[in-house]
């Protein structure tokens, strides 16, 4: 065959493609159609091929000899199995050939329509395989559920096994698998010792050969444990047992062609129907498979190596290149192609074809990079039909036969018993193996599907529910579905709860319909008015916190990167969290569509977003930013990083970049637009810490314009008159105040700040040289000194001390900072004129809390330097203006015990006003 045939191949240019994203999957049907080339041959497709051939020829011959059909039919459909769906299949390294999924359809078929009905039958499966094809019914074919498909294929295998078990004890098959099985006591009988002798011989070879130990092993496991099976029962049938049945290929002359069917027309349809899904099935199903074998071989790097050629062929090919990386198969394309090779079968007069597992996978295993090596099998079967008729006749049927019952044992798969065990769908496998076995392919196909439907259903109605009382807390366990069905009892059940209690309700499902979703939502709505509190957890316990009916809710702006999941994957379910009682979820319905328990109830406004509560990603290593989740207590310059895992910044990065081009740019783009014409007038100067938990839109709910934002570790405002002074702020703070004319300016800082927590760390060895961080950081020695002086009040929160030294001196840097912020001389003037007014403010990281300072303490008039709370109803929220705090506070008086942060531990934080 001339290796410059123009065709398709798969070795084509992809400059034209769009590269592919890591990790994402494309789906299979269809993929950009190649571009132009030239059908090209190289060394390992070449040794594929032939090793291919090697396996095809007496799995061709077995399963003809299993059908009853003519055995020169079986190479037909080898060879045009491999030519054409070779050329225009999807799947350019499955290899096609004789069905052994339509081995017991097949065998029937011959026996009441005889053989050339059957090829007619075989035409007409192939003109509906295309028809299907370019349709693009593919993918829909792999929708049914793979406990029908495996055990629709493991009761073939069944089938086809107990056939040949009565060829390899020297009889003959019956007509169904019913029958042979009754008939194996009298074939036992009988039984000769020659047949199943070689029969034994040959199952030896194939299960030792692929473990053959050492040296020699890895040598002779190139060859193809089914090609090395026959040749050795050959070997020593030909001198032990001369008489035993061989094979027997008829003259060419007298080879059977199609005719017209004869028959009844639902009968024949039927036929036509069932060979053309059983085929389908098997193809497409091998199709994924060897998508997934090359697409192994590829991410290794390289491919086995391959088989040797036998003495008589093409010298050693070289060793493979690497592969490029594996293109996903076109299904429809695929379908087609099998179409059309069934079509040129039939009326050629060959068996059934499909896309074979076992072919395929020593292809691909073999070495092969592309289409050619499936062509070239094609081929070399043929040259096989034609020049070696003589030794395919010295093959035992027995051998065969053995071969071909191997290849039906292999069909009932483990591994596809424990998948379909491990998703309790047992039972539809084992009623479809079943249906096969005793009424034949379609009708056990239909018993699996309606058993399929039962189990459905049945798991559908089925909801258990139980209420057991933990310390005072109800606990409502909801095993199954959430239907209508269930709303009766689900609802008496909830109606018994006392109505200002505390439940926690465990949804262990993956269902929830609108009348489920409503009765629920309804009774946490009443819970809440009458003061009870609800948290819906999942099986594990986990806290179920975000709605589900949100779009995209998981990647809303104000939620870390490691939350974004939405654009990441097909399928996302909301994440959970462990957590105490809080305020009562609204649930959110998918009404009607399959959920997780995360698509029932939605977020808890009340939820702990407390580090503790989070996992560690928002890890820097400078102070300002606290690297140790649910502590507040960096270690400080000098200390040893603390280690914690980081994610790949770019990659979330890009991510958000286009979540926000997608969802959010075209939302503010407008607004944006008018402010790029008006230019910005923000209201508010905002110095913050530069520590990734402080969102400063989100906690000030502000939006593009309303915030002239500086940002620095530690929040801190260098004196104009520093040594080191830091020009950046000065000048942000002249910009602010002289040329955007801010009416305010607010520092804010926050709780387990870094830049503190390394303040009250060790001062930096004397004689080591001050890196840029130490030098900006004294900028902050007069906080310190602040909170160790007698002459001022403590900086604290209204009601309750503060909690350590680090939040001391956290409140006090804030208000040492504003002292800072008024030596400026553009404050200073704005101050005088009463333009500006001055803020200071404190973020509770761990209670997603903020306080404001006191008005006078802010205006440096007030003794007291207190923050108060910010209330959710609080009036003062829009005006910006705490409430006033010189009313009694009965937190301590002076001379009182020592707070617990004294950093000299020996009652120095006793202050007046404490």
């Amino acid at each position: 065959m001339s290796a410059c045939v123009p065709t398709r191949h798969d070795r084509t240019s992809r400059s034209s493609r769009p590269p592919r994203a890591s990790g994402i999957k494309r789906p299979h049907s269809p993929p950009p159609p190649p571009s132009g080339g030239r059908f090209r041959i190289n060394g390992a497709d070449l040794s594929a091929s032939i090793t291919v051939f090697l396996l095809a020829v007496p799995m061709s011959l077995g399963l003809a000899v299993a059908m009853d059909a003519p055995l020169e039919a079986g190479l037909i459909s080898a060879a045009i199995g491999g030519i054409v769906a070779g050329l225009l299949g999807g799947t350019p390294l499955q290899v096609s050939g004789p069905s052994a999924g339509l081995t017991v359809v097949t065998a029937e078929l011959i026996q009441i329509y005889g053989w050339r009905t059957t090829c007619a039958i075989t035409i007409g499966a192939g003109l509906l395989q295309i028809l299907l094809g370019s349709l693009r019914a593919a993918r829909s074919a792999l929708a049914v559920s793979p406990a029908i498909v495996h055990g629709t294929l493991a009761g073939i295998g069944v089938a086809i096994a107990l056939a040949q078990l009565h060829i390899v004890l020297g009889g003959s098959p019956q007509s169904s698998a019913v029958a042979n099985a009754l008939a194996l006591p009298d074939q036992l009988e009988r039984v000769s010792p020659a047949a199943p002798l070689i029969g034994a011989l040959t199952i030896a070879v194939l299960v030792l050969w692929p473990r053959m130990p050492g040296r020699i092993g890895r040598v002779v496991r190139r060859i193809p444990a089914a090609l090395a099976a026959v040749v050795t029962a050959t070997a020593v049938a030909a001198i032990t047992a001369p008489g035993i049945a061989r094979v027997d290929l008829p003259s060419w002359r007298s080879h059977a062609l199609p005719e017209m069917p004869h028959g009844p027309v639902l009968a024949l349809a039927t036929a036509v129907f069932t060979v053309m899904l059983v085929a389908s099935l098997e193809s497409l199903l091998a199709a994924v498979a060897v998508d997934k074998l090359s697409a192994s071989a590829s991410a290794s790097g390289s491919t086995p190596a391959p088989a040797p050629t036998a003495a008589t062929a093409a010298p050693t090919a070289p060793a493979p290149a690497v592969p490029p990386p594996a293109r996903r198969s076109d299904l429809d394309r695929e379908l087609r192609a099998q179409g059309i090779a069934n079509t040129l079968s039939g009326l050629v007069g060959g068996l059934a074809v499909s896309g074979g597992a076992v072919r395929s996978s020593a292809n691909v295993r073999a070495g092969a990079t592309g289409r050619a090596s499936t062509v070239l099998h094609g081929v070399w079967v043929v040259l096989a039909a034609c020049l070696l008729v003589g030794a395919l006749e010295q093959i035992p049927l027995a051998a065969l036969a053995a071969l071909v019952m191997m290849v039906g044992i292999q069909m009932v798969s483990f591994a596809h018993i424990r998948n379909v065990h491990k998703h309790r769908e047992f039972l539809v496998y084992g009623a479809t193996i079943t249906g096969v076995v005793l009424f034949g392919v379609l009708k056990g196909v239909a018993i699996g599907i309606a058993v399929a439907v039962a189990v459905a259903l049945h798991r559908l109605a089925r909801t258990r529910i139980t209420v057991t009382d933990q310390d005072g807390q109800h606990l409502v366990v909801v095993r199954g579905q959430l239907t209508f069905l269930a709303v009766p009892r689900l609802s008496r059940t909830l109606g018994q709860l006392p109505q200002d209690g505390d439940a926690v309700v465990e949804l262990d499902g993956f269902f929830m319909d609108h009348a489920a979703y409503e009765m629920i939502q309804d009774w946490s709505i009443a819970q809440a008015a009458h003061g009870g509190r609800v948290v819906f957890t999942g099986r594990s316990g986990g806290r179920i916190a975000e709605p589900a009916s949100a779009a995209h809710s998981c990647c809303r702006p104000w939620t870390p990167w490691r939350n974004h999941h939405c654009h990441d994957r097909p399928e996302h379910s909301p994440e959970t969290r462990h957590g105490g009682l809080g305020a009562p979820p609204a649930p959110t319905s998918d009404h009607g569509s399959n959920s997780g328990p995360g698509h029932v109830p939605g977020p808890d406004p009340g939820e702990d977003r407390s580090p503790d509560h989070l996992t560690p990603h928002d890890s820097t290593d400078v102070p300002g930013t606290n690297n140790t989740p649910g502590a507040d207590n960096d270690p400080g310059p000098g200390a040893p990083p603390t280690a914690a895992p980081r994610r790949s910044g770019g990659n979330h990065l890009f991510s958000g970049l286009s979540s926000f081009q997608r969802n959010t740019a075209p939302l503010v783009r407008d607004e944006l637009a008018r402010l790029a014409r008006e230019g910005q007038r923000p209201s508010q100067l905002f110095i913050t810490c530069a520590d990734s938990r402080l969102v400063t839109s989100m906690i000030t709910a502000s939006g593009p314009g309303d915030l002239f934002t500086v940002r620095n570790i530690g929040n801190l405002v260098p004196p104009p008159d520093a040594e080191s002074g830091d020009d950046s702020v000065g000048a942000a703070i002249e910009y602010a105040v002289d040329v955007l004319k801010v009416e305010s300016i607010t520092i804010c800082g926050h709780s387990g700040c870094g830049a503190m927590q390394a303040l009250l760390g060790a001062e930096p060895d004397p004689d080591t040289p001050l890196t840029s961080l130490w030098r900006w950081l004294r900028h902050g020695l007069p906080s310190l000194e602040r909170m160790a002086s007698r002459h001022h009040t403590w900086a604290r929160i209204s009601g309750r001390l503060p909690a350590d030294a680090l939040e001391q001196l956290c409140l006090t840097n804030v208000v040492q900072q504003l002292d800072h912020l008024r030596a400026h001389e553009s404050v200073a003037r704005r101050l005088t004129e009463g333009t500006l007014q001055l803020h200071g403010m404190y973020f509770h990281v761990g209670e997603a809390q903020a306080y404001l300072l006191a008005e006078g303490a802010s205006a440096g008039l007030a003794l007291d330097e207190v923050f108060d709370r910010v209330d959710p109803g609080d009036p003062h929220a829009d005006s910006h203006t705490p409430a006033d705090s010189h009313a009694p506070d009965n937190t301590g008086t002076p001379g009182a015990t020592a707070a617990p942060g004294d950093p000299s531990g020996s009652g120095e934080l006793e202050r007046t006003g404490v």
